[in-house]
């Protein structure tokens, strides 16, 4: 991973946006002092890669991504990884609550041929987004979280304590550093899978010991029986066929006792209707009533006939109703007539006493208008004679003025105007009321007219006794013809209900010579040939349904007898059909056939099918099952193996002597690594090994004839070549081909020799590896050595950053 350009909005102390270019630069400096945001740069790659920074502690804490003024911001980074050109963009937010989270995360492959201040407008294709970010980060780059921080952001005070530490100390950081207790957690996955394997083969064994019944003597036993019931069934047709022969001769013999039975219910159920003895007589009195009633409807249409003509003598009812409504009429509008003219004339004698009241008033309006001209012209020439002097013309008369007039004070001219205003609104409402006086007078008298004129309109009236006699008259015809109708209507409908009743009384005759003549024919087809029903004649209902009575009673005894000797023949076909489905059921149950009493043919059948098919079954669940056990003891065999082995492989990292050998390795391997980075830094000069006896680290000085020293007796210069070789070893064991590596060491405490040694150090690292090399410090002595510097400065309103140098 190589990061070529960075961009901050409102990230930890940058404040305001701020872009850091890395594309033209190998090996550059962050410069600036303490506290003004040189880490936040390293922070911010971070971030945009991971989502989190070490510094901030748990991964999942971004609460210090924004200021606290800031309540929202983004970290963008354009980087190259396998020669791909990617950008990966995050941003922030803080809710109403305060809480920071994260808006929007986003990682684009890019066109790595655009310039970079358009990058991120060139986008090949989208990778992923949200929580996706992190994992696609990782794979691009080849790095997780943890290598990533080891790496790229490399420990040098870590080391440095690792070159002198105690074998002891040296074996805990190794520990950590290399992430050793992995295998702690892969001895606990081997318990975990011993565990799992040996509760798999107690339950393999558990299932095998229920399936000991599955033996080879079971499994002939159950063969044996198939093959006898096999047997069985092959000579099982003769004997059914027997046994259905049995079910016909009885189903033949219910069907004998059964037409003899329907013939006995058929005479059993043969009864006279009740109303066959009385119809004869209610035949008659229905044809008398009908008779009778017929007549008394005559006689009440004559009646009506002669009512309605009464009725029509007397002329219309209509004409009489109007000529009452005609003097109802003339006595109402002679009413509203007097009085209309009586409110006339009142109208008009007050329109007359209004008449010199409104003269009155206009005339006190005249008098109050002239008095308010009078006093204004009043006011008008007091006022003038202060502006006129003597010998100038009079503004009247043009003619000069001898002397100045005198005026008395007129009277106040508000009270002139108060009174004209009284006085008008006086003359106002005289003038209203005379004129809403003549308009009521006016109409008051039009009414009066167009009553007298309606009233002369009426025809000359009639004699009002006269005429109500008249209509009392044709009212009581009216009754009289209304009445008759009624009782004819009432006649009629017991007419029609006595001839109702006497159809009704001719239906059930032809009914129950309809009933007699069906039952005769049931019986003809039920009776025997030799003794058949009578025949029929329609003179006499009762007698004719007394032949029939009595022929039934004979045949009734002869149907008795004919059930009785055929239920003796159903008798004895039932016994022979028991005992020999008795005999089968005995042979059945030899072979463990067992079937329900009474089992027709077909469920015999299906008895032996059954069980031959529950043999074959059980045969083949015998044969399964011994299959099945010979799988599990495989099964057992394998997870008994499985658990021996995770136990011993738990046994094998439990030991202490394993994590030793582990770390003496990875030691070696460090050591060995670093000692060629140390021997290219030191001009050939120094190089590491390991103790033979002591474990610790030592160094080979080959200035002095290959002299073997404590790293301990190494100068401050020579300590950090010897660490950063020693941190270049672990991160490419780590990492490999790993394309940038940022130094975030103290270097204020290094005395100028060493910082000379740690400076030419760098200089042959960054001219010597294909490496983005970047130096976070503070001390002006080595960022003057770096060729690119980025300052970082640090004032009121936040961090600051400037590219110095080429």
């Amino acid at each position: 991973m190589r990061p070529l350009l960075l961009h901050l909005d409102h990230f930890g102390s940058f404040r305001e946006p701020a872009t850091v270019d890395f594309s033209d630069t190998e090996y550059f400096a962050l410069v600036g002092p303490t506290g003004a945001g040189k880490s936040t740069i390293i922070d911010a790659i971070c971030f945009a890669l991971y989502g989190t920074v070490p510094r901030w502690g748990k991964e999942n804490v971004i609460a210090h991504a924004l200021a606290p003024s800031a309540g929202s911001g983004k970290v963008a980074l354009v980087f190259e990884s396998d020669r791909r050109r990617y950008g990966v963009v995050r941003s922030l937010v803080r809710d109403a609550k305060g809480t920071v989270r994260t808006k929007e995360a986003r990682i684009d492959e890019l066109d790595p041929a655009a310039p970079l201040d358009v990058a991120y407008e060139m986008v090949l294709k989208s990778l992923a987004e949200g929580e996706h970010v992190t994992p696609e980060v990782q794979r691009v780059t080849g790095l997780e979280y943890k290598f990533f921080t080891q790496c790229v952001v490399l420990p040098q005070g870590r080391f440095a304590e690792f070159l002198h530490a105690a074998p002891r100390e040296r074996q805990d950081l190794l520990v950590q550093l290399l992430d050793a207790d992995v295998y702690e957690l892969i001895r606990q996955r081997a318990a975990r899978d011993e565990e799992a394997a040996r509760s798999a083969a107690a339950f393999a064994r558990d299932q095998l010991a229920k399936l000991a019944g599955a033996s080879d003597e079971a499994e002939r036993e159950l063969a044996d029986g198939l093959a006898a019931l096999r047997r069985l069934a092959g000579t099982l047709d003769t004997d059914l066929d027997l046994l259905r022969a049995r079910e016909a001769d009885i189903g033949r013999a219910e069907q004998e006792r059964a037409s003899v039975a329907e013939r006995q219910s058929a005479l059993a159920a043969l009864r006279m209707p009740p109303a066959v003895p009385t119809l004869a007589s209610a035949r008659r009195e229905a044809a008398d009533a009908v008779a009778a009633l017929g007549a008394e409807v005559a006689t009440l249409e004559a009646d009506e006939h002669e009512a309605f003509e009464a009725l029509a003598a007397l002329g219309d009812r209509a004409e009489p109703v109007a000529a009452l409504a005609a003097l109802d009429a003339r006595e109402r509008l002679t009413t509203q007539a007097a009085d209309a003219r009586a409110a006339a004339a009142e109208a008009a004698a007050s329109l007359e006493r209004l008449v010199p009241k409104v003269a009155e008033a206009e005339h006190a309006l005249a008098e109050a208008e002239h008095e308010r001209e009078r006093l204004r012209d009043a006011h008008a020439a007091a006022a003038l004679t202060h502006r006129l002097a003597v010998g100038e013309p009079c503004p009247l008369c043009l003619r000069p003025l001898s002397e100045l007039p005198h005026h008395e004070r007129p009277a106040d001219l508000g009270a002139a105007d108060r009174a004209l205003a009284a006085a008008r609104d006086r003359a106002g409402r005289g003038r209203a009321a005379l004129a809403k006086a003549e308009t009521s007078a006016s109409m008051l008298a039009a009414q009066a007219t167009r009553l007298d004129t309606d009233l002369a309109a009426l025809p000359a009236p009639g004699d009002r006794t006269e005429i109500e006699g008249r209509l009392a008259a044709i009212v009581k015809a009216e009754a009289l013809a209304t009445e008759a109708r009624t009782a004819v209507r009432g006649a009629r409908g017991k007419l029609e209900r006595a001839r109702a009743a006497a159809e009704q009384v001719e239906r059930q005759a032809e009914s129950a010579w309809q009933t007699l003549g069906s039952t005769r024919d049931r019986l003809l087809v039920l009776a025997p040939s030799d003794d058949p029903p009578p025949s029929l004649t329609r003179d006499d209902l009762h007698h004719a349904w007394s032949e029939l009575l009595g022929w039934r009673d004979r045949a009734a005894e002869a149907a008795r007898a004919a059930l009785t000797e055929r239920e003796r023949e159903l008798a004895q076909a039932t016994a022979r059909l028991a005992a020999e489905r008795h005999k089968l059921t005995e042979r059945l149950a030899e072979h463990g056939v067992t079937v329900p009493r009474n089992a027709t043919p077909d469920q015999l059948g299906a008895a032996v099918a059954g069980a031959v098919a529950r043999a074959d079954g059980a045969l083949e669940r015998v044969r399964e099952e011994r299959r099945r056990a010979a799988d599990l003891e495989k099964v057992v065999a394998e997870k008994e193996h499985e658990a021996k082995v995770a136990h011993e492989l738990a046994l094998r990292l439990r030991a202490n002597a394993f994590e030793r050998w582990l770390c003496a390795e990875a030691l070696a391997v460090l050591v060995a690594t670093a000692s060629e980075t140390l021997m290219e830094l030191s001009d050939g000069q120094y190089e590491l090994a390991l103790g033979e006896r002591t474990g610790d680290i030592e160094v080979i000085d080959h200035g002095e004839a290959g002299l073997r020293r404590s790293a301990r007796t190494l100068s401050g210069g020579e300590t950090f070549q010897a660490a950063l070789s020693l941190a270049l070893a672990l991160s490419g064991a780590v990492a490999r081909g790993l394309d940038s590596i940022f130094l975030d060491e103290g270097f204020g405490t290094l005395d100028p020799a060493t910082l000379d040694t740690v400076a030419t150090t760098l200089e042959r690292l960054a001219a010597g590896q294909e490496r983005m090399i970047g130096v976070v410090t503070h001390v002006p002595a080595l960022a003057d050595r770096v060729p690119a510097r980025f300052e970082v400065l640090r004032d009121a309103k936040g961090s600051h950053v400037r590219k110095v140098g080429p």
